[in-house]
């Protein structure tokens, strides 16, 4: 694994920032202002994070969100999560070899009062949905406090450099995440009846209907009215074996490491999951200038949008479904990934493995939504409404418009306004929350004459940025349900294209192409969007161009590039002068070569010795099974006898990998006990409670 820091980026703007010296293990290093533990650590190419007492395995980054608790380490001899604690002056960082020792005290600390306040409504999580409905409350003069554990408010919207589909009017469609999360965020906090907690995580909703909050190193109670959960989801993990080595990623690590922390934490990487996350992650990679090595899908399609396939395929990414991950490889670290094709009950089959050189392997399998607030609240008593991923897994732009929702029905309840939510709204929610539609079938090419738009898109999903940007009002998707594929009406309306690009340059899928015939029909200019480095091209290059599946068409000169200047957003646009038989099958540029996806010459065969379920407490799956074969179906008693799900995390990312042990082993979910929550959800260290750890 070879790490660095990005110096530059086709999308992102790198800024210079200060340097803060800290040491790892006793090595002088530099962080970056305002950077975490595991982001520095990784810039100077730390891959284990400490070893684990059971069996001295090397812990690396997974989660980087606080979800998992594999980056501990020792910060001035005190156990943290790397992922969640800034670097501060002079830290003395350690890899946590084993258990830590609990520091001594020679005295009690004196207990200090903590902080109770009431509020009308508390939101917990400051991510698309937190943020839209925090700007309904605001609006509406409501009094509200906002929390969040991250130093931003955004969530995941601050690791998204591609633009967002959905709809222009509602929801930002045609603008890139990291611009979404700005735009949000200066809304909702616009109001002086808007408080914000940033580094605040909720720990749990108690009995009486007050919330714990860790507010920096300060413990908070705070009893709202109106609880609106808005924590989003946390990534599913994935058993494999060799499934906990360093460099395998949940795939918004990965995210969160190269986009928000501008870290570059490996050379070539394998995505396992193709939903929109993964396949969005992979493109992320190829931004940054990172090879993708191959992404590999269970299912017999890629269940993300089709147009976010298409921009792997065709700058070189091999995709395989009906493929898994039979292992992760190397000695100390990721090495190499070995995968297999599955049969219809997605089981690995045998003499089907290859094995593929990376450095990182990257799960996107899917989310769950963090719903333990929920759930706690409505025990309690509490009035709890919840938005966004945490209340039904979608895009981001269903988050947002889901809290928009939110926000205003919790107004209305606390009677800050009156009326209904808008039909319309609830339609429009509906649209942006529905799954890929039906693939459809395009016209014929166009008449070979003068100028106008390609549209490379095919399948139904809720997108309108097109028809919004064109001045002649040329683009067409039906108004009642934007899922629509887009039309050009050049012939019907008798109106011509002018050529002004601003089609091309705002797709969120890059999906379409310009085709001017006005002087060569014989070899027509076909404008392109680029959204990586361009750097190394040049007018007169020749370039690979590929159709929507990633299919060969041969080379292209470029006869014009316009940059990505001051206020095009990041999209470069790559003229090439390309053969008339062609020209309209180009939908891009071919970027990495596609022997990077090519396997190795022999199948290697993996080391780890079993999957792990539980990282925590490193128990296997095969001990797992051997409990479950006996007749076991309590999961408190699993726990007992294996301690799995008694780690940190709290059983955040084994307990779905348990339910499925249950399934796989064919035991119905309604005979399985389930284990009994903790009534805390987030650790947090005892000092807390009584004020002594206090900053």
């Amino acid at each position: 694994m070879v790490t660095s820091r990005l110096e530059q980026h086709p999308i992102l703007r790198v800024v210079p920032r200060d340097d803060v010296p800290f040491t790892w293990d006793e090595r002088p290093c530099t962080a970056k202002a305002g950077e975490v533990i595991s982001s520095a650590a990784m810039a100077h190419g730390v891959r284990a994070f400490g070893h684990h007492p059971r069996d001295g395995s090397p812990q690396g980054l997974y989660c980087a969100n606080g979800q998992c608790a594999q980056c501990l380490v020792l910060a001035d001899g005190r156990p943290v999560k790397a992922c969640m604690t800034p670097v501060t002056p002079g830290m003395r960082v350690a890899p946590l070899d084993g258990l830590p020792t609990p520091p001594r005290a020679d005295t009690a600390p004196r207990p200090r009062g903590v902080e109770r306040l009431e509020v009308p409504v508390l939101i917990l999580g400051g991510g698309p949905a937190g943020l839209a409905a925090a700007r309904q409350l605001g609006e509406r003069g409501v009094e509200t406090l906002l929390i969040d554990d991250k130093d931003r408010l955004g969530g995941k919207l601050v690791l998204q450099t591609h633009r967002f589909f959905g709809s222009i009017e509602a929801v930002h469609a045609g603008t890139r995440g990291i611009d979404i999360a700005e735009r949000l965020s200066d809304a909702a906090t616009a109001f002086e009846t808007t408080t914000v907690w940033l580094r605040s995580t909720a720990l749990a909703v108690f009995g009486d209907g007050w919330v714990g909050v860790l507010r920096g190193g300060r413990y908070a109670l705070v009893k709202p009215q109106v609880l609106l959960v808005a924590t989003g989801a946390r990534e599913r993990a994935l058993a494999f074996r060799g499934n906990t080595l360093p460099g395998v990623f949940g795939a918004g690590a990965f995210q969160t490491l190269l986009n928000r922390d501008l870290v570059r934490i490996a050379e070539r990487v394998f995505v396992v999951g193709g939903g929109n996350v993964g396949l969005i992650t992979a493109y992320h990679a190829l931004q940054a200038g990172v090879a993708v090595a191959g992404l590999v899908e269970a299912a017999p399609a890629c269940g993300g949008y089709r147009v976010h396939l298409d921009k792997l395929v065709r700058a070189g990414v091999r995709v395989r479904t009906s493929h898994t991950v039979v292992a992760a490889n190397g000695e100390g670290a990721v090495e190499s990934v070995t995968i297999a094709r599955v049969d219809e009950a997605f089981r690995p089959l045998s003499r089907t493995e290859r094995s593929v050189a990376c450095d990182a392997v990257l799960v996107a399998v899917g989310l769950d939504p963090v719903d333990e607030f929920t759930a706690q609240a409505a025990a309690a008593g509490l009035r709890v409404v919840t938005a966004g991923d945490a209340d039904h897994v979608a895009e981001a732009s269903a988050a947002i418009f889901g809290g928009t929702i939110r926000g205003l029905e919790v107004a209305r309840g606390l009677g800050a306004c009156d009326g209904d939510v808008p039909a319309e709204w609830l339609r429009m929610a509906e649209i942006l929350r529905s799954k890929p539609g039906e693939t459809v079938e395009r016209t014929a090419p166009l008449e070979r004459s003068g100028i106008h738009p390609v549209f490379h898109c095919s399948q139904e999903i809720p997108c309108n940025p097109c028809t919004s940007v064109c001045p002649q009002g040329l683009i067409h998707i039906d108004a009642s349900d934007i899922r629509r594929v887009p039309r050009y009406l050049g012939d019907e309306l008798a109106a011509a294209c002018l050529g002004c690009e601003r089609c091309v340059r705002i797709c969120p899928g890059l999906a379409i192409t310009l085709v001017d015939w006005r002087t060569d029909a014989a070899f027509p200019t076909v404008t392109i969007p680029f959204e990586f480095a361009t750097d190394a091209l040049r007018e007169g290059d020749a370039v690979t161009v590929l159709d929507t599946a990633g299919e060969l068409l041969g080379g292209a000169e470029i006869v014009r590039l316009r940059r990505a200047g001051r206020g095009a957003d990041g999209t470069a646009l790559v003229k090439v002068r390309a053969p008339a038989e062609v020209a309209e099958r180009i939908a891009g540029v071919r970027v990495q070569d596609p022997s990077v996806c090519d396997p190795l010459t022999r199948y290697q065969a993996p080391i780890a010795d079993d999957e792990v379920v539980c990282r925590c407490e490193r128990v296997a799956a095969a001990e797992l099974r051997s409990w479950i074969r006996a007749g076991e179906r309590d999961l408190n008693a699993i726990k007992a006898l294996t301690r799995a799900g008694m780690g940190a995390c709290g059983a955040k990312t084994c307990a779905p990998l348990l339910a499925r042990l249950f399934h796989d082993q064919g035991v119905p979910a309604g005979e399985v006990t389930p284990s009994v929550r903790r009534p805390l959800f987030v650790e947090v260290p005892l000092g807390a409670f009584s004020g002594a750890d206090e900053p």
